[in-house]
C-alpha cells in the first residue's frame, strides 16, 4: 500500500493523478502543509467502514502504526477448587 501526499494546488491541476493514486493507498491532500483530507477508493472506504471489524483490519489500516497502544498484561492466577 502505497500512501500519497498532495497539496490543495496538487491536486486541482491533476484530479487524475489522485485519482489513481487512490488505487493503490490513501491520498493526503494537504492545506497550507497540514493534512485536511483523505482520498480513498470506495472499497478501501467501504472495509473501513464496515460495522464489524475486527483488531486485526483495525491495526491493518494505514496510519495504525503511529497508535500508541500497551494494554496491561493479564495475570492469571489458579487457585485451588472448592468443592464443599
Amino acid at each position: 500500500m502505497t500512501v500519497t501526499t498532495l497539496s490543495s494546488r496538487e491536486l486541482n491541476q491533476d484530479v487524475t493523478r489522485a485519482k489513481k493514486a487512490a488505487g493503490s493507498g490513501p491520498v493526503f491532500i494537504t492545506d497550507r502543509g497540514r493534512p485536511a483530507h483523505v482520498l480513498l477508493s470506495f472499497e478501501d472506504y467501504q472495509r473501513l467502514t464496515r460495522q464489524r471489524r475486527n483488531i486485526a483490519d483495525a491495526l491493518a489500516m494505514p496510519g495504525a502504526a503511529g497508535i500508541g497502544f500497551e494494554p496491561p498484561r493479564a495475570s492469571i492466577e489458579t487457585r485451588p477448587a472448592d468443592f464443599s
